[in-house]
């Protein structure tokens, strides 16, 4: 099976470029994308142009903002898609989809970013707590997957200038610990468990030339249930692909 997460910064936009093109040559089972921008009204009038295809939508009340959907091919069987988990403050902003499948769940997950004044850096802390619950208790019943984007830098590795971004949003102390904390729940970073000393990213901004000069930062991600380590025949990180200021992350589980 393979599962590709992809934040692509507007469903419209990428729409215009290479979504349909990147969709028929990779063939994902399973594709969550973040940052749709776009409401669950307006995606019905897209659920039936791509073939092979169901669309899960979850956007996000204020028109233009946030929101994750995930593409399931119509062969899967067994695949439930559960927008949120109840908490309107989250679930309004569309910013978790819950897969289940026969024997794992997988997240598609938009993690709130802090913003450059850090002025949603407590509403980030609250969902990252309230996520964290959530994963621990459905880890009881199946192994859990969560993939998206984690708005955050792990380590110095992830980011090209760390000591000019220290303390800045997706590179705070507070938000370098809640991943921390994940780890230490027992959840694994897979691509840097594979490739622990190697530089890679899935995010650049769109100023300065950042990406054709590789100036960037890993805020993309694949955690795993270590119950499913063994299952696991490859990640990569698809940084060829255009289309938004990021790549999309691979996932290839027996």
């Amino acid at each position: 099976m393979k599962i590709i997460t992809w934040n692509i910064n507007g469903w419209r936009a990428i729409w215009q470029k290479n979504l349909r093109d990147f969709i028929n040559q990779v063939q994902p089972d399973l594709l969550g994308l973040q940052e749709i921008k776009i409401n669950d009204h307006l995606s019905k009038e897209w659920n039936d142009k791509i073939p092979g295809y169901a669309i899960y939508w979850h956007g996000a009340v204020r028109p233009g903002y946030s929101g994750t959907a995930v593409l399931a091919k119509t062969n899967l069987k067994s695949i439930t898609v559960a927008n949120g988990w109840g908490e309107e403050i989250f679930d309004s902003e569309g910013r978790c989809q819950i897969v289940e499948t026969a024997d794992f769940f997988w997240l598609n997950v938009y993690f709130p970013n802090a913003n450059g004044e850090l002025s949603r850096l407590p509403y980030k802390q609250t969902f990252n707590q309230a996520l964290r619950q959530k994963i621990l208790t459905l880890e009881q019943l199946k192994p859990v997957i969560i993939s998206g984007d984690f708005n955050v830098a792990h380590q110095a590795i992830d980011l090209t200038n760390p000591k000019a971004n220290e303390g800045s949003a997706g590179y705070t102390l507070a938000e370098r610990q809640f991943f921390d904390q994940l780890l230490t729940d027992g959840w694994i970073d897979l691509w840097r468990q594979q490739h622990p000393e190697k530089i890679s990213y899935t995010w650049w901004s769109y100023r300065f030339g950042a990406r054709l000069k590789n100036i960037g930062w890993r805020i993309d991600y694949f955690l795993i249930s270590p119950k499913l380590l063994n299952r696991i025949k490859d990640i990569r990180i698809l940084n060829e692909i255009p289309g938004s200021d990021h790549c999309p992350v691979e996932l290839i589980i027996s």
